[in-house]
């Protein structure tokens, strides 16, 4: 089974500069590939007008000579089974080639042939119309299309038509040749090409590994950063997106660092208390006193152990935070909790309500942090509250569509109200409802509340489109 580490790896192995090279090298291969293609068409095309062209200046040649001429051309004094002679001279002088192609050559004088130069008559129409066409032709054995040109020319009442046949294979030979002139070159440079790109693209992913560097050596801790002055225009994106992620986790150390000195006072408060109480029994001499001192113990204990529930909790909630969203009703959630806290209060000499509406108040969220976030709020309402204090958790939502999940008492002021920081005993519970609402789109809102409550501390959701029940 593949790891992920296994994975990362694999793409740590392959190289940037090698994959923009093959992309590019492959670029340039299929745009050569299209040139070929568009070569040997534009060749071909070229070539059928060069050879329509000579066909048609050879029978310009033969019909421009004088009529009755003598010669082995136009001797139309011979009988029908003599007309096969050789071409004449100026058709002939060169070996046949892609540019210098082999004609066969019939000539008719008023209707009588005058001149077959390969014998192939017999196989032709009673009359061939004028102009360019291509016709079936079988010589020495071999049947094919050729392409003929038909002329005609009017001199002293007499007629002369010329037809003149050229193998379509030389047209193709024509087009090949023209594409192999125009491609060659283009491929013998291939190679050439594929070095150029590839030190191209070094040398361009050089301000990328400069940049790289400058990361590696980013302190975090001391709060460096980038300079958003970068020689090119991507890179300052980048950098601005570095920077941003760099302040975020700054931001974030601090929160930390902070979050740590509240958790040593609060555990440095109880174990001191824990330490001082035990000497005091170890050297009491019993009755009252020993047992005041045990009883101290007992506090001391119960008290770093709902500290360390609350780690334990605040762990649990940032391993959840990317779960899978629910639907969740807050007031099925806030009843839930008030009654699991209905004893406590009791035993308290504390009182404890629910304001909430009939019907259901459904949003998106994930309920068990939802339900750990108010129950830290109502566990710090009744333990951090004289007795006689009157605690209501409300589920409500206000005409702008707002829902707020609020714990109010009458115990005090907000002003005396303890808040995040080492001198609290709260700022463990408050730090973990606080990071709750933020993954749950939420915000932690501390106010006076209304009359006749003191202070109040509410989760507050914006106006959604997803919201569901009435308040």
């Amino acid at each position: 089974m593949t790891t992920p580490q296994a994975h990362l790896g694999k793409a740590q192995d392959r190289s940037l500069w090698r994959y923009l090279w093959a992309w590019a090298l492959g670029a340039v291969v299929a745009l050569w590939m299209l040139l070929a293609g568009l070569a040997y068409s534009t060749g071909y095309h070229e070539a059928e007008e060069i050879s329509d062209g000579l066909l048609v200046s050879a029978a310009q040649m033969l019909l421009s000579q004088p009529l009755g001429a003598p010669g082995p051309v136009l001797g139309a004094s011979k009988p029908p089974a003599a007309h096969q002679a050789q071409m004449p001279a100026a058709l002939s002088q060169h070996p046949p080639n892609a540019y210098v192609p082999e004609f066969h050559v019939v000539i008719w004088q008023d209707d009588q042939l005058v001149w077959d130069s390969h014998g192939v008559h017999a196989q032709l129409p009673t009359r061939l119309a004028l102009g360019h066409q291509t016709m079936g032709l079988t010589l020495q054995g071999v049947s094919q299309d050729w392409r003929v040109y038909v002329a005609e020319s009017t001199e002293a009442s007499a007629v002369r038509r010329v037809a003149v046949f050229m193998d379509p294979a030389r047209r193709e030979a024509l087009a090949a040749d023209i594409s192999e002139h125009i491609l060659l070159p283009a491929l013998v440079f291939l190679p050439l090409v594929a070095l150029m790109l590839a030190s191209a693209i070094r040398r361009g992913l050089l301000p990328l590994q400069r940049l790289s560097g400058k990361i590696a050596a980013l302190d975090v801790d001391a709060g460096q950063t980038l300079v958003p002055q970068q020689p090119y225009r991507e890179l300052g994106v980048t950098v601005q997106s570095i920077n941003a992620l760099v302040l975020r986790l700054q931001a974030q150390i601090v929160r930390e660092r902070r979050f740590a000195a509240d958790v040593a006072h609060e555990l440095r408060t109880p174990l001191t208390a824990l330490v001082l109480q035990a000497r005091r029994a170890r050297k009491g001499s019993g009755g009252a006193e020993q047992v005041q001192a045990l009883q101290a113990v007992e506090q001391g204990a119960l008290r770093a152990g709902r500290i360390l529930s609350q780690l334990l909790d605040l762990a649990r909630a940032q391993s959840l935070t990317g779960d899978v969203s629910e639907q969740v009703d807050l007031c099925a959630l806030a009843l839930r909790v008030v009654s699991e806290h209905a004893a406590l209060a009791h035993e308290l000499g504390q009182d404890i309500a629910l304001e909430a509406p009939q019907q259901p108040l459904v949003l998106p969220g994930q309920s068990t942090l939802l339900e750990l976030a108010l129950r830290n709020l109502v566990d710090n309402a009744l333990r951090h509250n004289p007795a006689g204090t009157y605690v209501e958790v409300r589920v409500a939502r206000d005409a702008a569509g707002q829902v707020a999940l609020s714990v109010s008492d009458d115990g005090g002021d907000l002003g005396d109200a303890p808040t995040s920081g080492p001198n609290t005993g709260l700022g463990i519970g408050l730090t973990l409802v606080e990071r709750i609402a933020q993954s749950q789109g939420a915000q932690l809102v501390r106010d006076g509340g209304a009359a006749p409550f003191g202070k109040r501390f509410a989760l507050v959701w914006p106006a959604m489109v997803g919201l569901s029940g009435k308040a």
